[in-house]
């Protein structure tokens, strides 16, 4: 068997439509098409990868009671510079990081996570900048 090389490697454009499906159901997805787990040559020391738009990321949907329970921190750096967000609140301030956040959290954590998460690309709506990229619509 040969070992895979970084010249091996070749990326793909994906799209995903998360109108009205789960959060956590569809990051999974995405990660393991950035992580390149569904290629035959997939090794965990390279970024196998492929790039994948997100489109309608302001429907996607949270289970249970998530979208008033579940809090996302942040900290400034100074005294006193917590600041909280809920699920409801970030979707209406910046819907695209909820699909960051969530996929981040999925890939591993290790040199290759940024250059995996620059290849995602999320829209709130169903335009995209990347329609000339991308082949087949699945």
């Amino acid at each position: 068997m040969k070992s895979t090389k970084a010249s091996d490697i070749k990326r793909e454009w994906h799209l995903v439509d998360i109108d009205n499906k789960v959060l956590g159901r569809v990051s999974t997805e995405i990660a393991s098409l950035l992580m390149g787990k569904n290629k035959p040559y997939f090794v965990r020391n390279l970024d196998c990868g492929d790039f994948v738009v997100v489109i309608n990321s302001k429907s996607v949907l949270v289970t249970g009671g998530k979208e008033e329970g579940k809090v996302y921190y942040r900290h400034s750096g100074y005294p006193g510079g917590l600041k909280k967000e809920t699920v409801g609140e970030l979707r209406r301030r910046n819907p695209n990081e909820i699909i960051r956040h969530s996929v981040k959290g999925m890939l591993p954590q290790n040199k290759l996570r940024d250059s995996m998460l620059k290849r995602l690309k999320v829209f709130e709506g169903p335009e995209h900048d990347y329609v000339d990229k991308i082949k087949n619509t699945n």
